[in-house]
């Protein structure tokens, strides 16, 4: 909210989808109960308690000096963990990924992911941050489970979207995004029109590789260097 001010927007809290948001709602749509093991921050955590659930904590989990022998021998589940949640974890280590997979072992526990990004969006060209789709697809290895992706490309969260305002009319609607492959995708899957900012993940280069690919779907209808240029396309009030 104070970063929408700083730049002159209006907004209200309720207009704010995030995926921490859209996990609390699925967990809600699918009468969710028991404990969740928690890959991710703090703010996602706390978006899942105060939607009333019991999660693990968040940070560090050290790896043992003999981590198979804690494994097999020392490790406790909690029989309650009923889900588990993977958004972007700073701390993310092996022993958060065997206490996953091993809950995943059974499979009538939720395996959600809040998003596939590859990359955490840092600005430089020479240093790569994997992102919260790297740690998923470790997970997801390790458990041979595939997730439930509640945030962008998939459906559910402009699902979401349109049951909060039943009035938006796709077509009229213009999704913005910096990445092809989740914010493209997820606004023609939604049938609005796209517009890709340059200054992001994707740049003008990706959008003629998918055209002369043929994959239509990651093409936007609209480009622009930065976000900025926007400003000078908007009719003046």
């Amino acid at each position: 909210m104070e970063k929408c001010k700083r730049l002159h927007f209006q907004a209200d809290m309720d207009e704010f989808f995030t995926t921490p948001f859209c996990t609390a709602l699925y967990l809600k749509k699918v009468n969710f109960e028991g404990s969740i093991y928690l890959i991710g921050s703090p703010s996602l955590r706390k978006e899942l308690t105060d939607a009333g659930y019991t999660c693990s904590p968040v940070g560090p989990d050290p790896i043992p000096n003999d981590w198979m022998n804690w494994a097999l021998k020392d490790m406790k589940l909690d029989p309650k963990v009923k889900a588990v949640v993977v958004g972007f974890d700073e701390h993310f280590s092996l022993t958060k990924l065997i206490r996953a997979t091993s809950y995943l072992a059974n499979k009538d526990c939720i395996f959600i992911a809040t998003n596939p990004d590859e990359q955490y969006p840092c600005g430089s060209k020479s240093v790569v941050i994997p992102g919260t789709g790297s740690l998923v697809q470790a997970v997801a290895t390790g458990a041979c489970r595939k997730p439930i992706i509640v945030g962008k490309p998939e459906h559910f969260m402009p699902d979401c979207i349109k049951f909060r305002w039943p009035e938006m009319d796709p077509s009229s609607t213009l999704m913005i995004g910096d990445r092809l492959n989740t914010d493209i995708l997820m606004g023609k899957r939604a049938g609005m029109k796209t517009l890709l900012v340059g200054s992001g993940c994707d740049s003008l280069d990706s959008v003629r590789r998918n055209v002369a690919e043929n994959r239509m779907d990651l093409v936007p209808d609209f480009y622009v260097e930065k976000l900025g240029d926007l400003v000078d396309m908007m009719p003046s009030t």
